[in-house]
């Protein structure tokens, strides 16, 4: 019983990463249509971000207050990768929209240009990142069993991510306004929507979630220029699994990916658990396409 509920636990967690990662790309990729082969470069600006928050109260401020800087470090994460998100926009992805090659090859080269700029600034070797102590130690369960406390704090952080997202996308206006651009640019402009404005912030919120992703993964290990390569294939494959647009799909798609990579790493190894994950996302695109949740509309038929 306590080996499955670690295993379960495992599989939650690897879950709740790849979700929040993927979030940011949902948005990019699965509402904009825009192959954002940055959007790695943008978890490792939210790491950065943190690792610069905690120099700060390190270097500037008492130590007592040492443990609050995580929830700061979190809003500054994305309020950076936000802002050079938007810039990004504004300045290359406008001429891309419909070109998804040409976007591919420019955000890979945005990405090899902001790599190469974090190791003239930070070097190249990793850096780490101490958590707050109020993340240390973990919720024991039961006798062999131990939640660490890091894995429930992105578990939650996930949660709440998600939940807003939701109510952005589907309760408020610009959520609105978002998916009336994203099915139908035409018609929604006719309306009097600004589509330039949609599209920069859009561009920017998904960008901003990477950020918290990056930020998110410091608890985890350390953090390197190439922090976001290691991920980014996984993102795309949750989006894509998902069904490009929908955040149910993310979620469930996530959940899925997750799950069958620790339950065949469990019985296998790594490598092989890997493989044998992709080969189930092969197969299940075979029969769905389009993958678990579809956006259906008059513009996509």
């Amino acid at each position: 019983m306590a080996l499955w509920l670690t295993q379960l636990f495992n599989g939650l967690s690897v879950s709740s990463i790849l979700l929040l990662i993927a979030l940011g790309l949902a948005i990019t990729f699965g509402l904009m249509r825009v192959i954002n082969m940055a959007h790695g470069e943008f978890i490792m600006i939210g790491a950065y971000a943190a690792y610069l928050m905690q120099k700060i109260f390190q270097d500037s401020l008492p130590g007592s207050w040492f443990g609050a800087y995580f929830p700061l470090a979190i809003v500054f994460s994305f309020v950076l990768a936000f802002t050079i998100g938007y810039l990004l926009e504004t300045t290359l992805i406008r001429f891309l929209y419909g070109r998804p090659l040409d976007s591919l090859l420019a955000t890979w080269g945005v990405g090899l240009v902001l790599q190469q700029l974090a190791r003239s600034i930070f070097g190249a070797p990793n850096v780490g990142v101490t958590s707050p102590s109020w993340l240390d130690g973990g919720l024991r369960v039961m006798t062999g069993v131990v939640f660490p406390y890091k894995r429930l704090f992105i578990i939650g952080l996930v949660i709440l991510c998600l939940l807003a997202m939701y109510f952005y996308i589907y309760r408020s206006n610009p959520g609105r306004r978002m998916q009336a651009v994203m099915q139908n640019r035409d018609m929604a402009a006719c309306l009097g929507i600004s589509t330039r404005r949609v599209d920069s912030t859009t561009f920017a919120i998904g960008s901003g979630i990477a950020g918290i992703a990056g930020c998110a993964l410091t608890l985890i290990g350390p953090i390197g220029p190439t922090i976001g390569t290691n991920y980014i294939i996984d993102a795309f494959m949750v989006v894509v699994l998902g069904g490009v647009g929908k955040l149910a799909g993310t979620l469930v798609g996530a959940l899925g990916i997750g799950m069958l990579n620790m339950l065949f790493e469990w019985w296998t190894t790594a490598s092989l658990g890997k493989v044998l994950v992709f080969l189930c996302i092969v197969a299940f695109l075979q029969w769905k396409p389009m993958g678990l949740f579809a956006v259906r509309s008059r513009s996509l038929d």
